[in-house]
């Protein structure tokens, strides 16, 4: 553990994180995870993971997403009930990418109540969208990613706004937000990060 700090085997942390592309929450979710003590849990990993070692999952989801669509939600709820069950997860998580619906919101209820738990708190990154275009545009010209224009970049933005209203604001009248500024170094917004789940005895040197 950081610091030389040991978690205690019980009590773990059940988070949610969310923020816009370019915020970094890949970052920070590794980083949450790691002084939580527990698994990090990107859907999105999960099945690139999949698809890359040739799985029956995996195809299903290659040939879904070949074909322009979506993975549906019941394949994903799946997906998430399973790996919640699993030893490691039962004491906490960090989940990225899911809950993206209202619907999906309630499937995590019901899948966190088979196993008599429930959300801590929910980190929502925030940042001005007129700094993490820019972000991401230095990125792309550093990176040779020509295809990243400000409008594709603009435009994935508003899809995130779109998608992630919903789940938000489900959970602010859950009291479950915490808004955390995501724009600064990775241990800048990571102390923002761990200062705020403290205030709410959420705290990982517990």
């Amino acid at each position: 553990m950081r610091d030389g700090r040991e978690r205690p085997l019980h009590g773990g942390a059940r988070l949610l994180i969310v923020g816009p592309p370019g915020a970094g929450k890949g970052t920070q979710a590794a980083v949450l995870a790691e002084a939580f003590d527990i698994p990090a849990i990107s859907t999105g990993d999960i099945f690139r993971a999949n698809i890359k070692e040739g799985t029956d999952l995996g195809v299903q989801v290659q040939e879904i997403v070949s074909s322009g669509s979506y993975v549906p939600d019941s394949l994903t709820n799946a997906i998430v009930r399973d790996r919640l069950h699993q030893d490691d997860a039962l004491v906490g998580f960090l989940l990225d990418g899911y809950p993206r619906t209202a619907d999906q919101v309630l499937e995590l209820d019901r899948i966190l109540a088979e196993t008599g738990s429930s959300l801590d708190a929910v980190v929502q990154l925030v940042a001005d969208p007129d700094a993490v275009v820019a972000r991401l545009l230095k990125r792309a010209q550093e990176q040779g990613r020509s295809d990243d224009t400000e409008e594709v970049i603009r435009h994935r933005q508003d899809v995130y706004h779109d998608q992630t209203e919903p789940v938000i604001a489900a959970y602010k009248a859950r009291g479950l937000v915490v808004e955390v500024d995501g724009l600064g170094s990775v241990d800048e917004v990571s102390a923002r990060v761990r200062a705020a789940l403290a205030e709410r005895g959420i705290d990982d040197a517990a």
